[in-house]
C-alpha cells in the first residue's frame, strides 16, 4: 500500500519545523518549549497551513503514546536516586496532596471564573495536575538552578505524569459514566498505578539483567534494545490495564538507571537525543492542530482561571507540601513560580474532546482550548522569566559557594584556608593519613579516603558545593576524578590539574573527549604542583592580591600574564561581583577582578643556612616587581610556619 504524499510532506515539515525550533532556542539561549509551541503554531491550520495533523488519524494517538512513553522513560532514567532522597519528602507531598489540591483548585477557578460546569471543571484541572518532564527539563537545561530544586521540579515532573493521567481518565468515567461509586474509581487508581509498577519494576530488572550479561551487544545495538523493551513494556502494560503503560515506563526507567549497567552514559545519551526528537514533533504536532479561535472564545474568565492556577493554586500547592522540608524561601518561590504544563496535558486533552464530542457531551472543544490556553500561558510567562527569576531569588547553580578538594598537599590547604576564612565550606579528601592529619592540624575537614568513592563524595558535601578541584599529584588521576564528579554530581564548576591537552594525548578516550567541556583545567596550564608545594614548604614564596582595574587594564594583566609564563606566578583564585572561586587556566581576566596570586620568591642560599632549622613566620611584603599590587590581610598557614599577609 503506497503511503499518500501528503502524509510524507506533513512528517517531513513537523522534523523540519521541531529540529529548526530547537536550532533557533538553541542560538537565542532561550527554553525550546517556548519556540516549539509558537512554529507550531506558525505552520499550523490558523498559520501557514503546512501541517494538518488530522490527516494522521488514529496514528497521531500512537505517536503521541510512545514519545509519551520514551520521554517518561528518559525522565526515569536521568533521576538520581541519591539526589532524590535528599527531597523525597517534597516529591511524596507534590504527587499526593498537591495533585489533590491542584484538582481541587482548579476546578474551582474553572468553574467560579471561566463559568464551566462541575463536571467539566474538574476535567480540565484533572488534565492540568501534570507539569512534566517534556518541559521541565529542558526549561532547566537553560536555566541552571542549585541541584536541591532541579530534583525537585524533576522528579515532580516525571513522577506525577502517570498519575496525573490516570486521574483524568478517571475523572472522565465519572463524567462519562455518572453513576460510578468513588471507591470503585480509587480501586481502579490503585489497580493501574500497581499493575505499572509491577510491569515497570520487573522488566527493568530483566533490562538491566540481560544488558549486564550480553557483553556482546555493541553500544548502537544495546539502545535499540533498550528502546525496543520500554515500548514492550509499555504495550504490556496497556494490554493487562489500560492507562498504565506510563507508569510502567517511568518506573522501568527508575530500576534501569540504578542497575549500574556499563555504558549506561551512552545509553541515557541517545535517549536524550531521542527525547529532543520526541518533544519537538509532539509539541509541534499539537500545536498545529490547535483552533486560535476557541481559545479567543473562551473569553477573559479563562485567562483568570489560568492565572489562580499559577498565583494561588500552585504557591498554595508548594507552601503545604514543603512546609517540613529543608527549602529556604528563595528555593520555594522559585518552585512556585515554574510549573509549565506539556506533552500529556495536551495529548490527553485532545484525546477527550474527541471521546466527549462521541458521547453527546458538549465541553469537549472548550476544555482542549482551555488547556493549550493554560500551556501558552505557563510555557511563555515561566520559559521566558525563569532565568530571570532564578538569578534575582540567588538560586542559580552559578551561586552555590564551597569547595571539595582531592589532594591535601600545601598548596591545597593553602586555597582551603582562603575558603574557611571567607566563611565557605571546604572539605579536603585524600587517600594518606598524615596527609589529612596535617590538614585537621591547620583547622581544615579532611576524609581519609578514595574520591572514586560517591558516598564519599556525598558525605562531604559534593551535591551542594560551588566547586570541584582535583589536585593531585597525578594529573591523569585528576582528569578521571572531575570527570566522574562532572557526571555524577554536576557541581557548578569542576577543575583540576591535569596534563597540557589531554585530548592529544589519548585521542581514543571517548570519554575525555566527551567531557572536555565539564572539566576545566585549574590556575595555569603550565602549572608544576610539586616545584609549588616545595616552595610552600621551604616559605619561598608572597601571597598577594591584585585588582584588575579599567585605568592601566591591559598592562596590568600582560604583566601578570608575562610572569606566570616564566613560572614566577600563578593565579589561584579569582573574586568577581563578591564571588570567590578556583581561577580556570583559560579565564577570560575583566576590569573589576580581583585576582590572588602565589608568588615565587626564593631566598638567598646564605640566609637559608643562617636560619638553620628555626621555624620563623614569614611575613609577605609587597614584592617591586608587582608594587602596585595590594596585599589582603590573610594569615594563612602552612605546616607550622604561618605565612602573613598585611
Amino acid at each position: 500500500m503506497e503511503i499518500p504524499f501528503h502524509i510524507t510532506l506533513l512528517i517531513i515539515f513537523t522534523v523540519a519545523s521541531g529540529i529548526a525550533s530547537q536550532v533557533v532556542a538553541a542560538y537565542l539561549k532561550v527554553p525550546a518549549i517556548v519556540l516549539l509551541l509558537l512554529f507550531g503554531i506558525l505552520v499550523g491550520k490558523d498559520g501557514l497551513g503546512l501541517i494538518h495533523p488530522h490527516l494522521l488519524g488514529s496514528g497521531l494517538e500512537v505517536i503521541v503514546s510512545l514519545f509519551v512513553a520514551l520521554i517518561l522513560f528518559e525522565g526515569g532514567l536521568n533521576l538520581e536516586l541519591r539526589e532524590l532522597g535528599r527531597v523525597s519528602g517534597s516529591i511524596r507531598n507534590l504527587v499526593t496532596i498537591g495533585t489533590l489540591i491542584t484538582l481541587i483548585g482548579g476546578g474551582m477557578a474553572a468553574h467560579w471564573l471561566g463559568e464551566f460546569p462541575w463536571p467539566i471543571a474538574f476535567l480540565y484541572a484533572s488534565l492540568v495536575v501534570v507539569t512534566g518532564p517534556t518541559v521541565v527539563g529542558p526549561l532547566l537545561k537553560q536555566v541552571p538552578v542549585d541541584r536541591q530544586v532541579a530534583t525537585l521540579l524533576e522528579g515532580e515532573g516525571v513522577l506525577i505524569d502517570p498519575i496525573g493521567a490516570i486521574l483524568a481518565v478517571l475523572v472522565l468515567n465519572i463524567v462519562l459514566n455518572k453513576g460510578t461509586a468513588p471507591i470503585e474509581l480509587f480501586r481502579d487508581l490503585v489497580v493501574r498505578l500497581g499493575m505499572g509498577t509491577i510491569i515497570g519494576a520487573a522488566g527493568g530488572w530483566l533490562l538491566g539483567l540481560s544488558l549486564k550479561i550480553a557483553k556482546f551487544l555493541s553500544e548502537e545495538l544495546a539502545n535499540l534494545v533498550v528502546l525496543a523493551a520500554l515500548w514492550g513494556m509499555f504495550g504490556l502494560a496497556e494490554v493487562v490495564r489500560s492507562e498504565s503503560g506510563l507508569m510502567a515506563t517511568v518506573v522501568a526507567g527508575i530500576v534501569v538507571g540504578a542497575a549500574e549497567i556499563p555504558e549506561l552514559r551512552l545509553i541515557r545519551r541517545f535517549k536524550g537525543q531521542l527525547t529532543m526528537l520526541g518533544v519537538s514533533v509532539l509539541f509541534i504536532l499539537l500545536a498545529a492542530d490547535l483552533s486560535l479561535a476557541s481559545v479567543v472564545a473562551l473569553g477573559w474568565g479563562s485567562i483568570f482561571t489560568v492565572l489562580s492556577l499559577m498565583f494561588l493554586v500552585r504557591p498554595l500547592n508548594i507552601l503545604i507540601c514543603t512546609w517540613n522540608s529543608q527549602l529556604n524561601w528563595r528555593q520555594k518561590m522559585f518552585v512556585s513560580w515554574v510549573a509549565p504544563r506539556g506533552i500529556v496535558s495536551a495529548s490527553v486533552s485532545s484525546l477527550f474532546a474527541i471521546l466527549l464530542t462521541q458521547n453527546g457531551i458538549n465541553g469537549g472543544d472548550s476544555i482542549k482550548a482551555l488547556v493549550f490556553l493554560t500551556i501558552m500561558m505557563t510555557v511563555f510567562s515561566q520559559g521566558l522569566t525563569a532565568r530571570f527569576v532564578a538569578q534575582f531569588l540567588g538560586i542559580t547553580s552559578n551561586a552555590a559557594t564551597g569547595a571539595v578538594i582531592v589532594g591535601s598537599n600545601p598548596l591545597s590547604r593553602l586555597i582551603g584556608k582562603i575558603f574557611k576564612d571567607r566563611g565557605e565550606s571546604m572539605v579536603l579528601i585524600d587517600t594518606d593519613e598524615e596527609s589529612c592529619k596535617q590538614a585537621e592540624k591547620e583547622g581544615l575537614q579532611a576524609y581519609k579516603s578514595s574520591a572514586l568513592d560517591t558516598n564519599v563524595l556525598e558525605e562531604a558535601g559534593l551535591e551542594s558545593v560551588g566547586t570541584f578541584l582535583a589536585m593531585t599529584n597525578n594529573g591523569e588521576v585528576n582528569l578521571v576524578l572531575a570527570q566522574r564528579a562532572a557526571e555524577e554530581f554536576k557541581p557548578p564548576r569542576v577543575l583540576a590539574i591535569y596534563p597540557k591537552s589531554p585530548q592529544q594525548n589519548n585521542q581514543n578516550n571517548q570519554n575525555n573527549q566527551n567531557n572536555k567541556d565539564k572539566v576545566q583545567q585549574a590556575f595555569t596550564t603550565e602549572l608544576n604542583l610539586k616545584s609549588w608545594n616545595q616552595y610552600l614548604d621551604d616559605k619561598e614564596v608572597k601571597l598577594g592580591e591584585t585588582v584588575l582595574k579599567e585605568l592601566g587594564f591591559e598592562f596590568q594583566k600582560t604583566h601578570l600574564k608575562g610572569l606566570i609564563q616564566s613560572g614566577e606566578l600563578i593565579p589561584l583564585l579569582i573574586e568577581r561581583q563578591g564571588n570567590l572561586q578556583v581561577l580556570p587556566a583559560n579565564e577570560i581576566w575583566q576590569p573589576g577582578d580581583q585576582i590572588i596570586y602565589l608568588l615565587y620568591d626564593p631566598k638567598p642560599k646564605l640566609l637559608k643556612r643562617l636560619s638553620g632549622s628555626q621555624q620563623t613566620a614569614l611575613t609577605i611584603e609587597r614584592h617591586p616587581a608587582v608594587e602596585e599590587v595590594p596585599i589582603p590581610n590573610v594569615v594563612l598557614e602552612t605546616n607550622s610556619d604561618k605565612i602573613t599577609a598585611n
